[in-house]
């Protein structure tokens, strides 16, 4: 990851899969409404979606300062006005601030964080996101029905040895904690470099 002066940060992974990302994303998403963004990390992602759905309102969040200040240099740099200030906001978080959202967006998060955090995600979009909205999840995945690849099984194991309660979710752990939830599992898509699209609907 480099940064510019002005406080931007890019991450290559961001670069590459923002366009394969928004070509599943885009179809599914409202016409208007608020998209929250769970984990923006370094703000290229809701950058990038902002500028493709301009009738749409993002709220980038992220538990980290770091990211926040990224974000909020690529929001300055960029002049977009559909794009709200970076929201400090912990997925693994009991309760979540005050926030009706028509859909929420999650990338890369779920590998890079305790099980907690992903648990949070469901019952914090269970509970907010409105009737029929979009919970969109990006990332490596393992799956009962499919080998996990080389290149996945050793991004797994390297996650474990940098944090134990890190690695790859099985993709039917996280559709049965989405359903818990009040969350409908409508399907995955394949992406680029081993990663999946997960696909939701608030019931």
């Amino acid at each position: 990851m480099s940064a510019l002066p002005d406080g931007r940060r890019f991450a290559p992974a961001a670069a590459r899969n923002r366009g394969p990302i928004l070509d599943v994303l885009g179809p599914l998403l409202p016409e208007s409404g608020l998209v929250l963004e769970v984990a923006s990390g370094t703000g290229e992602h809701v950058v990038h979606f902002a500028r493709a759905r301009p009738g749409l309102v993002w709220q980038p969040s992220d538990p980290s300062p770091e990211a926040r200040e990224s974000v909020a240099a690529w929001l300055a740099a960029e002049g977009l006005e559909n794009v709200r200030a970076p929201l400090d906001l912990d997925a693994a978080a009991e309760t979540w601030p005050a926030l009706r959202f028509d859909a929420a967006v999650c990338i890369n998060m779920l590998h890079i964080s305790p099980w907690a955090a992903t648990e949070g995600l469901m019952r914090g979009t269970g509970a907010c996101l409105a009737p029929g909205g979009l919970l969109y999840i990006y990332g490596p995945f393992r799956r009962a029905d499919a080998p996990t690849a080389p290149s996945n099984e050793a991004f797994d194991a390297d996650l474990k040895a940098r944090d134990s309660r890190w690695g790859l979710r099985m993709l039917e752990d996280v559709r049965a904690e989405a359903e818990a939830n009040g969350l409908g599992f409508e399907g995955v898509a394949d992406m680029p470099a081993n990663n999946l699209s997960l696909i939701f609907r608030k019931r």
